[in-house]
C-alpha cells in the first residue's frame, strides 16, 4: 500500500474519510428526466439510481457514504443501436485466435455465483440509514456481481470491533478490559463500531493515519503492551518462539550509542537492542527506498526487506531490571535510522491493570522509549520527539498490541454495517457471504460469540476470512499463525464446518517479503504456512486470500495495462511457490486499480483493466474475484485529475450523471461473458494474439464454455489508437470449429465513452452504454475489435467434437 501524498488519500485513508462524512446527500428520482430504452435482453431487469462518494480505497468509504436513499430509474439498455458489427473497416490481415477447446484442456472451472463478487466496506453512521434501502440495494447489485464480501476496517485503524454493542467486559464495574459481544438475540444489530486501543505502539501502519503511539507520546502514565495471546499461556510454546519487538524510526540517520527505556510491568528480562542495515525495513511489499544513505534511490521489488538487524555491541540484556533503564549500546557511535528492541523473556509480573487476569501478567510493556547518545559527561542526548500526535512524534512500530480497552475508547469515525442489516437488506444477493473475523486486535471468545450469533440467526456464510491485512499491521507470520490456530479452535467449537482462510494480504503484486528468519527465509506466506504444517494445522487453511491494487495512482500510464497479466501470474504463482497446494483455492477478496484515487479509475482504461484482470485471474487459477466498491460516487480530486471510485457518477445532490466504465465492464462480464444462476463455466486458453513492436500484447482473450453449451469470448483491445481484426477458431482433438449462426456481439470502448477529468466538472463525453449487434457467423467471419475496447462474442460453435 502506498502512503498518501498531498490531498490524495490512500485506500485506507479514504475508507476512513468516507466513514467520517456526515453529509446526507439526498438522492432524487430522475425516472422522468432520464429516459433509457428498456427492451434489450440481459440488461432489461436492471435498476439504477444516483449516489455519492469520494477519494480513496480504504478511503473511498467516507464521503460517498453520506449518500442517501437512492431512487429507482428506468432500466438502462445495453445498446445505443443494433449497429453493424463491422461498420469500421478492419485491418487487412486478421489475427487468428485459437481456442483450445478440448474437454481435457479446461484451464479453470468456476460458478459465477461463488466466484464473481463485490464488497461492502465501512460506512458513516448516516449512510447506514440510507444505503440499505430496497432502491439503493438494487442499484448496488445492478452491475451484476454475485455474492458479497464483508470488509472490516477496524484492524487497519488499530481498533477493537464491537460487532455487537451488547456484551460483557471482564471489568464490568468499570466498563473496561476484554470485551465479548453477546451471542443472544436482542434488538437487530444495525450499527457497530471500533474502539481505539489505549496500549497502541504503532504511530502508523498500512491503514491508518490517525492516532499515535504510546511509546513516544511523552505521557509517563500511558504505555504500550504486547498481545497476551502471543505468550506461552496461550500458544503453549516458549516465548522465545514469538519474540515481541518495538522499532524506533528516527526519520533520518543519526549517530547513536545509547537507549533509555522506561519499563512498565510486565517488563522484559531478556532482550536485545539492534540496528538495521539495508533498505527500508518497514516496506515489505512495494519497491523499497534505499535508505542506506544513498539519497532516495529506489531498489527493485526483488530487494524487499533487503538487509539485516544487527545487535549493538553492548545490546544484549540477560537479566533486565525494571524502572527507567539507560543502556550504553556501543563505545563508538553507530549511524542508523531504525533501532529495534527484541524481547524474548518476560518478568510475568502484574501490570497497572492488576493481577486478577492472567492477561495482565504476561507479555511486555513499556511506558516510553528514548534513543540517542551518551555524552562524555554522562548526559543523555535524546533524538526522539515525544508528542501525543502521530504526525509529529517520532514514529514507532510494534509487533503486537494488547486488545484491552475501555468504553471511553469508542471511535466515532466509521460504522461497520450491523450483521442483521447486512444479512436482511438484500445486499447479499440471496447468496452466502464471505465474512471477516477480527484476529490481531481481538480475542478468540469474541470471534466464537459472533459466529454463534450468526449461526443462531441462520445467516448463510460461504467463507470466513481471518482478519484483514496482517502484513499492513507489521505482524510477523508466526505470530499471525498462532493466533489463527487459537481463533480457529474457538470458531470450530461453535461451527465445525466453517471454511476459514487468510491472511488477506493488502494489495500485492508478488510475494510479501519480511525480515529473514534464522534460516534466511523472507517469505511471509511461506513462513506462515510452514508454521501451520509444522503443527499439523494446515487443514485449517481452506483458502488463501489477498487484495489486488496493482498500480501507483500518481504514476500510472496506459502502458501499465500491458503488465497486468504478468502481475496476476506472479501474484498467484507466489503462493504456490511458497508451498500452497493447488487444492487450496486462491481468492482476491478486494480489488481496484490502485490504492489511491486515480483518474484512470474513471477512464475507459478501467473497463479494459477490469475485464483483463478478471480473465487473467481465472486463467492463472484463481477461485474468487471480488471487485470493489459496490457503491456509486461523486467527483473528487485524485492523482492526475478528477475521478470517482464507484460504478455510478452522481452530483453532490445525489442526481445520477452517468454510469461509469467500471459499471459497463462489470455488466458485460457478469451478464454477457458468463451468466449467474446457471452453474459452472469452463475456462479454456486462447492461443494467438496481436503484439506491438515492443512485444506488448495488444489483444488478450478469455474463452468460456457456458453451461448452456454456448461459447463466449471476452476480448480486450488495449490499443488506444487502432482497431484490430480477428478470426476465431476452436480446436479439439484434431477437429476445428467456428462460430456459426447468430452470434451476439457486445462492445464497449472509447467510441462509447471518453472521460474528461481536468477539473471538478469531470464527466464522460461521449457517455453511451455498450453496443449490441448480431452477426451471422461462419468459418471466415472476421470480428473487428474497436480501439480501446472490451468485446464479448457469444454463441454456438459448429464442427467441433463435444
Amino acid at each position: 500500500m502506498l502512503p498518501h501524498s498531498g490531498t490524495w488519500l490512500t485506500k485506507s485513508a479514504h475508507k476512513l474519510h468516507k466513514a467520517l462524512s456526515s453529509e446526507c446527500i439526498l438522492l432524487e428520482s430522475v425516472a422522468e428526466r432520464v429516459e433509457f430504452p428498456s427492451t434489450t435482453p440481459n440488461y432489461a431487469d436492471s435498476v439504477f439510481s444516483r449516489y455519492s462518494m469520494t477519494t480513496s480505497r480504504r478511503s473511498f468509504l467516507g464521503a460517498a457514504i453520506g449518500a442517501a436513499a437512492l431512487t429507482m430509474v428506468r432500466p438502462l439498455a445495453d445498446a445505443v443501436a443494433l449497429a453493424e458489427q463491422d461498420a469500421a473497416p478492419p485491418p487487412a490481415t486478421p489475427a487468428l485466435l485459437r481456442v483450445q477447446a478440448a474437454p481435457d484442456q479446461v484451464v479453470n472451472s468456476f460458478d459465477p455465483d461463488t466466484s464473481l463478487a463485490t464488497s461492502m466496506d465501512i460506512q458513516s453512521r448516516e449512510a447506514i440509514n440510507r444505503i440499505y434501502t430496497p432502491e439503493t440495494v438494487k442499484l448496488c447489485l445492478s452491475a451484476g456481481w454475485g455474492p458479497i464480501s464483508y470488509r472490516l476496517h477496524t484492524p487497519e485503524t488499530i481498533d477493537y470491533w464491537h460487532w455487537n454493542s451488547n456484551g460483557q467486559w471482564t471489568d464490568g464495574a468499570n466498563q473496561r478490559g476484554y470485551f465479548v459481544g453477546s451471542s443472544e438475540f436482542g434488538e437487530p444489530i444495525r450499527d457497530s463500531f471500533g474502539y481505539s486501543l489505549p496500549h497502541r505502539g504503532c504511530t502508523r501502519n498500512g491503514g491508518t493515519d490517525r492516532g499515535y503511539s504510546r511509546l513516544t507520546d511523552g505521557d509517563p502514565n500511558t504505555y504500550w503492551k504486547s498481545n497476551p495471546y502471543l505468550t506461552k499461556a496461550f500458544t503453549h510454546e516458549d516465548d522465545s518462539l514469538h519474540p515481541q519487538w518495538i522499532i524506533v524510526d528516527l526519520g533520518e540517520y543519526y549517530d547513536v550509542n545509547a537507549i533509555r527505556i522506561d519499563w512498565c510491568e510486565p517488563r522484559a528480562r531478556k532482550y536485545e537492542v539492534q540496528y538495521w542495515v539495508g533498505a527500508d525495513p518497514m516496506n515489505w511489499e512495494e519497491p523499497a527506498m534505499d535508505d542506506t544513505r544513498q539519497r532516495g534511490e529506489y531498489l527493485p521489488v526483488a530487494n524487499q526487506a533487503m538487509g539485516n538487524w544487527i545487535r549493538f555491541p553492548k545490546g544484549a540484556v540477560r537479566d533486565g531490571a525494571g524502572g527507567s533503564v539507560t543502556l550504553k549500546l556501543a563505545d563508538d557511535l553507530i549511524a542508523t535510522r531504525w533501532v529495534r528492541v527484541v524481547m524474548t523473556q518476560s518478568s510475568n509480573q502484574p501490570g497497572p491493570h492488576g493481577s486478577d487476569d492472567l492477561r495482565h501478567r504476561v507479555g511486555y510493556a513499556i511506558y516510553e522509549v528514548y534513543l540517542g547518545r551518551l555524552e562524555v559527561d554522562g548526559k543523555f542526548a535524546d533524538y526522539v520527539i515525544h508528542m501525543a500526535d502521530g504526525r509529529r512524534q517520532t514514529a514507532t512500530y510494534c509487533s503486537s498490541t494488547d486488545p484491552w480497552h475501555t468504553a471511553q475508547d469508542l471511535s466515532p469515525r466509521g460504522d461497520q454495517t450491523g450483521w442483521d442489516v447486512f444479512f436482511t437488506s438484500g445486499i447479499t444477493n440471496g447468496l452466502p457471504a464471505l465474512i471477516t473475523v477480527p484476529l490481531i486486535y481481538s480475542v478468540p471468545e469474541d470471534a466464537a460469540a459472533m459466529v454463534a450469533y450468526l449461526k443462531k440467526r441462520g445467516y448463510p456464510i460461504s467463507w470466513v476470512e481471518m482478519d484483514e491485512e496482517a502484513d499492513g499491521q507489521y505482524y510477523m507470520p508466526e505470530d499471525y499463525a498462532t493466533l489463527y490456530i487459537q481463533f480457529a479452535d474457538a470458531i470450530h467449537k461453535v461451527e465445525p464446518t466453517l471454511k476459514l482462510g487468510g491472511p488477506v494480504f493488502q494489495g500485492i503484486n508478488q510475494d510479501v517479503s519480511v525480515w529473514p528468519d534464522v534460516r534466511g527465509n523472507k517469505s511471509w506466506f511461506g513462513r506462515f504456512y510452514d508454521y501451520l504444517k509444522a503443527r499439523h494445522r494446515e487443514g485449517d487453511l481452506t483458502f488463501a486470500s489477498f487484495e489486488i491494487y496493482p498500480f501507483a495512482a500518481c504514476t500510472m500510464t496506459w502502458e501499465d495495462m500491458y503488465r497486468n497479466r504478468e502481475l496476476t501470474r506472479k501474484t498467484l504463482q507466489a503462493f504456490r511457490d511458497d508451498g500452497l497446494p493447488t487444492t487450496i483455492p486462491l481468492m482476491n477478496t478486494e480489488s481496484n486499480l490502485c490504492g489511491s484515487l486515480s483518474i484512470y479509475m474513471s477512464d475507459i482504461f478501467s473497463a479494459l483493466w477490469l475485464a483483463d484482470n478478471v480473465g487473467s485471474f481465472f486463467a492463472e487459477g484463481g477461485a474468487l474475484y471480488v471487485h470493489s466498491p459496490i457503491e456509486p460516487s461523486s467527483i473528487e480530486r485524485g492523482c492526475q485529475g478528477y475521478a470517482i471510485w464507484g460504478n455510478v457518477l452522481t452530483d453532490r445532490e445525489g442526481k445520477v450523471i452517468s454510469y461509469m466504465a467500471f459499471y459497463h465492464a462489470g455488466r458485460m462480464i457478469n451478464e454477457e461473458w458468463v451468466t449467474h444462476r446457471t452453474g459452472v463455466h469452463q475456462l479454456h486458453s486462447v492461443e494467438g494474439g496481436i503484439e506491438d513492436a515492443a512485444g506488448n500484447a495488444l489483444v488478450t482473450s478469455y474463452a468460456v464454455r457456458r453451461p448452456d453449451g454456448h461459447w463466449a469470448l471476452l476480448l480486450i483491445n488495449k490499443d488506444r489508437d487502432n482497431a484490430h481484426a480477428v478470426r476465431i477458431a476452436f480446436e479439439s482433438s484434431g477437429a476445428t470449429g467456428y462460430f456459426a449462426g447468430a452470434i451476439r456481439v457486445v462492445t464497449f470502448g472509447s467510441d462509447q465513452y471518453v472521460w474528461h477529468g481536468a477539473d471538478t466538472t469531470a464527466h464522460a463525453d461521449p457517455d453511451l452504454p455498450p453496443v449490441v449487434s448480431s452477426v451471422d457467423a461462419a468459418r471466415e467471419t472476421v470480428f473487428t475489435l474497436p480501439k480501446a475496447s472490451v468485446t464479448v462474442l457469444r454463441g454456438e460453435v459448429a464442427d467441433l467434437n463435444a
